[in-house]
């Protein structure tokens, strides 16, 4: 393929992730006011969350099978015009019972856009280029943190979640314009047979790996689904305060992808994960000591800097562990991050209803260490039974 070709549609897709990230995160920042405009307790509210992240997770292995045989450039610039659609309705709708159906139908989008992402630029480069491509296209997740987040809290805040809703469907609509610009037709990652499927489902170091996503994820929205809301109602912050945290944690994010990115052919996939998720531990074990929001600035940066580079990390690691099976297990992995959202947002909405924000990083903390045990055991059991066609480190 031409080089120029690729380099675009690299950028194509990292701007395509970064507009799935900044529609999958608009509800958490803006949560505030969403529940005051909705008239609704920040747990119910909290919901959205939850429903778009229980859809998504059955939606992107769902979806993987049935569009399995789709040109990538049609699929995915067709995946983000109708998140576009889907956002612009959704800032339409006069409350929340109307909100939250076009809601999980809008992140349909995203079940499908970011895996398949994956799955087509991992065929698309030579095999010892796959783990930076992939987490270079993962990239666009970690900008959406640093630029979405805290524009979506600042908008949320000053005018109403109503027009952080609308920007997420203009950058959609500009992302599905460029993607159909820059990507060759003809990408096609091959279609799995049913032995593929039945060896994703009956590899128990394969599933182990995706539960780990899963579980990581629960960790981290347990705290961060509710951490507007934390950081006005706890730390007395600011609408413009809030926004800054948001890009305190993005930046540092980013600084973390871009560090995996250039290091993780080098470094290996299984470690990588390892000290990521070490750092997002350490953070909420030391969460207590953040009583001011400088402090608290300080103790979140291990964990942005683990954050989005941890879900690269583990999504490059499934596509080494076994190439054959990678669009199966980058769909289920995707779908572990949405499982873990779901899982964190609701227990989180529990806690919070029940107990205030005090807990909420001890239950983080735990899911966490469930993680890296997890993690642990699938890599040493993937050196004794190896997937197909994997290279583990």
């Amino acid at each position: 393929m031409n080089v120029d070709r690729l380099a675009a549609t690299r950028w194509a897709l990292l701007f395509g992730n970064f507009t799935i990230g900044c529609g999958v995160m608009v509800t958490a920042g803006t949560l505030n006011d969403l529940a005051r405009s909705l008239q609704v307790s920040v747990p119910v509210a909290g919901q959205l969350i939850s429903v778009a992240a229980v859809v998504m997770a059955i939606g992107a292995p769902t979806l993987a099978a049935l569009v399995a045989g789709f040109d990538r450039r049609r699929l995915l610039a067709c995946a983000l015009a109708w998140y576009a659609i889907g956002h612009a309705l959704s800032a339409m709708m006069p409350g929340y019972a109307a909100l939250l159906p076009v809601r999980a139908l809008t992140v349909l989008a995203a079940a499908v856009f970011t895996p398949q992402a994956a799955a087509a630029i991992s065929v698309m480069v030579p095999p010892e280029q796959r783990g930076r491509a992939i987490t270079f296209v993962f990239l666009g997740w970690s900008v959406s943190s640093v630029l979405g987040m805290p524009l979506h809290a600042y908008i949320g805040e000053a005018h109403g979640w109503r027009y952080a809703f609308a920007l997420v469907a203009l950058l959609s609509a500009a992302g599905a314009l460029w993607v159909w610009r820059a990507m060759p037709d003809g990408v096609r990652p091959q279609a799995l047979s049913r032995a593929h499927w039945r060896e994703v489902f009956t590899h128990p170091a394969l599933l182990a790996i995706v539960a780990v996503t899963a579980l990581s994820g629960a960790g981290q929205f347990t705290v961060f689904a509710y951490i507007a809301p934390y950081f006005r109602q706890a730390l007395n912050a600011s609408a413009a305060e809030v926004s800054l945290m948001f890009l305190w944690f993005g930046a540092i994010g980013v600084a973390g992808n871009v560090a995996v990115s250039r290091a993780i052919d080098r470094v290996g996939t299984d470690r990588a994960v390892a000290w990521l998720m070490g750092a997002i531990a350490l953070s909420l074990l030391l969460w207590t000591l953040g009583r001011t929001l400088v402090w608290t600035a300080l103790v979140m940066a291990p964990w942005a800097f683990g954050c989005f580079a941890s879900n690269s990390a583990q999504q490059a690691r499934l596509g080494l562990a076994a190439p054959v099976l990678a669009p199966a297990l980058i769909a289920l992995n995707s779908s572990a991050i949405y499982v873990g959202q779901a899982l964190g947002a609701s227990s989180g909405g529990v806690m919070v209803a029940e107990f205030g924000f005090g807990p909420l990083h001890w239950v983080a903390l735990a899911w966490m260490v469930a993680a890296i045990g997890l993690s642990r055991w699938a890599h040493r059991r993937l050196l004794v039974r190896p997937a197909s066609g994997g290279a583990h480190d």
